[in-house]
């Protein structure tokens, strides 16, 4: 079941400052950070996350608006101490990288292993055939998924999945990779049972841990 923190709001909505030291709290008793989907975009929402991000000893996932909070200073991660997995899609990397969208999708592997690079950090470009690089420059592409899986959520399911594997302790090349296969998979299994062009991120989750049989099993 979920547990949830109340957390200070800031005055224009979202993360406030306040909620700083209660989250500093909590990773003290955490195995793993996932920040990102639902957070907002707000400057001292972005803020804080960012002085977290940096401070916390934890094996990190950043997605979505998390993401926001390192645009044009991915070099910044590189000072963390412990394993961190980037999950943007092209619109994010885009931003990331301080280019457009149409830049991304000219080279995906240049721009993902560009990310890993400049961040050190694990890096998953979501889209078709979605990409993961390591810093060193080495990458690998999923075979798993489909254009079904395009729909709201099924992002942020897979930071799910990226945190639950850091959490049990894989390496975060494991974590990544692993998690994006197990991903595309549960949406190929949920297309399959569910048919229809999109695959709703919940009927996705609930094929996770089918896929993962699947997969021990092969």
């Amino acid at each position: 079941e979920a547990m949830t923190l109340p957390l200070p709001v800031a005055a224009g909505g979202g993360l406030g400052a306040a909620a700083l030291d209660r989250l500093r709290d909590a990773a003290v008793a955490g195995r793993v950070l996932a920040v990102g989907p639902g957070l907002g975009r707000q400057a001292e929402t972005l803020a804080t996350v960012r002085q977290l991000v940096l401070e916390a000893a934890l094996p990190l996932v950043l997605d979505a608006d998390g993401l926001a909070a390192f645009e044009g200073d991915l070099e910044a991660l590189a000072a963390r101490r412990a394993p961190s997995v980037l999950t943007p899609h092209p619109g994010e990397m885009a931003r990331l990288l301080a280019t457009t969208t149409a830049g991304i999708a000219a080279d995906r592997l240049a721009a993902v292993r560009t990310a890993a690079k400049r961040s050190a950090c694990l890096v998953v470009l979501k889209g078709e055939r979605t990409l993961v690089a390591a810093p060193d420059g080495e990458a690998w592409v999923n075979s798993t998924g489909n254009s079904g899986m395009a729909s709201g959520g099924s992002g942020d399911a897979l930071t799910g999945v990226v945190a639950a594997r850091l959490a049990q302790g894989d390496e975060a090349v494991l974590a990544a990779c692993l998690s994006v296969h197990l991903h595309g998979a549960a949406g190929d299994l949920a297309r399959q049972r569910h048919g229809g062009p999109a695959v709703p991120a919940g009927e996705l989750i609930a094929c996770l841990g089918a896929a993962h049989d699947r997969l021990i099993e092969a």
